[in-house]
């Protein structure tokens, strides 16, 4: 049986963030106190949508003084979500759906050399697609206009050179996805116009991760615990593991830009890109500590984030406010209320075929895999508003504008 969350006891240096109606798993907060326990923890936050994972918690944030461990990062290595403000407006989603359905089966680096593609993107991300001979010249130019990333050098490739960039440009499965969103009427008006957003204007939200290169990085290095000098050779190799992972969002997003005929930088309002799924280097009580974010999004400064809802839910972009009593992170989602198993069992007990493909929102769902359908139906997930409101009422991030979903992309 499993224990309900506020039987569990936490460390005084773990917190939960999360009001009194969000549900916490108690298997969940027993996998946080886990963690917080772990040798040289000195913090710990567990988002509103903490939930279970293989022994350690989705949805969580964990700053060590002295080393860095790749078991909390683990296979999904590099996973965040990239967002494209765009100034189009409404299109029919019969078109849109049509579209986004094509726009996945093209090969968008044909005729481009495959080594020389992985080599690019592991060592310079979605700016090294520009540099690539053959690439399309749209996508090119877009790629060339792409931020430095900040991240340290990326390391020794050679672990990793298995055809993984076939991958590139895939969602992946789990609870990734590319989508075309409608923003809705922004809480923080300013601060939407800022990043390009306005209401009633369509966005693109690409969330995946690094595909089966992730899984390798897991993998070579398992439980491995490293401190000092030990550290850089899994950092290195994990910078080229998030560069791959941004530039795999860069192109899913480029996919979903073309089907609105956006893919030009006139049509490309704002946007960003960050990482759920990584360590940094940052302060924490006046040190400097490594902080990993496990389904964890950055809230930096005051830089932008967001906060993944489901396909039938909306999404968050919210407004960090650096606040170190979160460890400078937010929930990266709603957060599971059911696991797959059951998600399957119960939710195709609910709904016929036909309606898991169409949400109450309005919007409309591509997706050629019946399971996934159940495993990643809305009711599968929490609510997004409390989540939301969470880490407001916290002081971790302020609420800008929602993206209600149109056409959700999941194969």
């Amino acid at each position: 049986m499993k224990a309900p969350a506020d039987s569990v006891v936490l460390p005084a240096h773990a917190r939960l963030v999360a009001r009194d109606d969000v549900w916490l798993e108690g298997n969940a907060v027993q996998q946080l106190a886990r963690v917080a326990g772990l040798p040289g923890c000195v913090r710990a936050v567990g988002m509103p949508d903490l939930h279970a994972g293989r022994g350690i918690p989705v949805g969580a944030a964990f700053a060590f003084a002295d080393r860095v461990v790749p078991q909390l990062i683990g296979g999904d290595a590099g996973c965040g979500v990239r967002l494209a403000a765009t100034s189009i407006g409404r299109m029919a989603p019969d078109l849109l759906e049509r579209r986004a359905r094509e726009a996945m089966d093209d090969d968008l680096l044909a005729g481009c050399d495959p080594g020389e593609v992985f080599e690019q993107v592991w060592r310079r991300g979605a700016r090294g697609l520009a540099e690539v001979e053959g690439a399309p010249e749209a996508l090119a130019r877009l790629a060339a206009a792409e931020p430095e990333d900040g991240l340290c050098p990326s390391g020794d490739a050679s672990p990793y050179r298995a055809g993984y960039e076939g991958a590139l440009g895939s969602v992946g499965g789990g609870n990734h996805f590319v989508e075309i969103a409608r923003v809705g009427a922004p809480r923080d008006p300013a601060a939407a116009a800022a990043v390009g957003l306005a209401a009633g204007d369509l966005v693109v939200l690409a969330h995946s991760g690094s595909r089966g290169l992730g899984g390798a990085l897991g993998q070579r290095w398992g439980s491995a615990v490293l401190e000092g000098d030990a550290a850089e050779p899994y950092l290195g190799e994990l910078a080229g593991a998030c560069r791959f992972a941004q530039a795999n969002r860069f192109l899913l997003a480029y996919r979903m830009l073309r089907v609105l005929g956006a893919s030009r930088p006139s049509k490309i309002k704002g946007g960003f890109d960050l990482i759920h799924n990584g360590v940094a280097r940052e302060p924490v009580g006046g040190e400097p500590a490594w902080v990993h974010r496990k389904g964890a999004a950055p809230a930096r400064g005051s830089d932008f984030t967001i906060v993944l809802g489901s396909r039938g839910a909306p999404s968050w972009v919210m407004r960090s406010r650096d606040a170190e009593a979160g460890l400078r992170s937010v929930a990266h989602g709603a957060g599971r209320k059911m696991g797959r198993s059951e998600a399957r069992e119960k939710i195709a007990a609910r709904y016929r075929r036909r309606e898991l493909t169409r949400t109450e929102l309005g919007g409309r769902v591509v997706c050629d895999d019946p399971a996934l359908l159940l495993e990643e139906h809305p009711d599968a997930y929490k609510p997004i508003e409390p989540v939301v409101e969470s880490l407001v009422e916290a002081g971790l991030a302020t609420a800008v504008a929602s993206l209600v979903p149109v056409v959700t992309v999941k194969r």
